[in-house]
């Protein structure tokens, strides 16, 4: 009896042993609970248009906010709490607890993987670039522009463009760096350059906000080849830890992106069916 006893203690103190070290190796996931419980999300977002940033009444807005917004309310989160963050500071902010998820035209790479969960993709960049109206040099694409020795184009310094022309073979004589977009169309109107080569959502942006008189797109665009630089494919990113929040966001994702609620919502900031990411119908 005694023995028997010894056994039932012995095995329900080694049952409660396993249930700590499951609860702390595999800690239950209450992410979406939480977060419905208290009522609101907070989603962080570096100013950078058109993927985020105010309006001049001081409300946030652009591609990733607008849907983030959409997917919080689907997923009935009555009230979202936006929290403004330098960029570079957006990931140890969703690391350390302060933000829930990360709206700001984040570009899904390996090195961000490591650090956190991306969402489905909300859309890719195409390639741009900003002319004169007219366009006079009739440029279409980065490499005829290169064959056209005499044409030169502004680039963002350190910006993905940058890289793409020197790898086309562009000398520095004949890229003109500047330190933001607005000097990059400056620069055009004024003839120092022929083109401003950016992702084709923020040169539209450029357009449609400012109501540039002198300036347009060139279109059609032909795409740089992939090569080590592919089109930048971004979405949104959550903690490691938060699969039940992520799992839900993504059944709202997958059936809004590419809708037309979608595609009217986005063309609002330059971005057209185009960006569209891949395997959207």
């Amino acid at each position: 009896m005694q023995r028997g006893l010894f056994i039932g203690v012995g095995v329900a103190i080694l049952f409660a042993l396993v249930v700590q070290v499951v609860v702390f190796y595999f800690p239950v996931d209450k992410s979406l609970s939480l977060i419905r419980q208290r009522g609101k999300i907070i989603i962080g977002y570096a100013v950078e248009a058109p993927y985020a940033f105010l309006t001049l009444e001081g409300q946030v807005t652009g591609e990733s906010p607008e849907v983030a917004s959409r997917m919080a309310s689907r997923l009935g989160i009555a009230r979202v709490e936006w929290r403004q963050v330098e960029f570079s500071d957006l990931i140890p902010e969703l690391e350390a607890g302060r933000i829930d998820v990360i709206a700001a035209g984040m570009f899904i790479t390996p090195e961000r993987e490591q650090q956190v969960n991306f969402s489905l993709p909300t859309f890719r960049v195409q390639q741009g670039l900003l002319v004169l109206r007219g366009n006079p040099r009739q440029l279409h694409s980065y490499q005829q522009a290169f064959t056209l020795k005499e044409v030169s184009i502004a680039v963002l310094s350190g910006s993905v463009e940058e890289k793409l022309l020197q790898d086309l073979g562009f000398s520095a004589e004949r890229l003109l760096i500047v330190p933001d977009a607005n000097t990059g169309k400056m620069a055009v109107e004024t003839g120092l350059a022929d083109g401003l080569a950016l992702s084709a959502p923020t040169l539209r942006w450029m357009v449609i906000s400012q109501s540039l008189e002198r300036l347009e797109l060139a279109e059609p665009f032909d795409q740089p080849p992939m090569g080590s630089h592919p089109l930048g494919i971004g979405g949104f990113a959550f903690r490691k830890s938060d699969q039940k929040l992520i799992k839900a966001w993504n059944v709202q994702l997958g059936q809004f992106i590419g809708s037309p609620e979608h595609l009217a919502l986005i063309q609002r900031f330059g971005f057209t069916s185009e960006e569209l990411p891949p395997d959207v119908p």
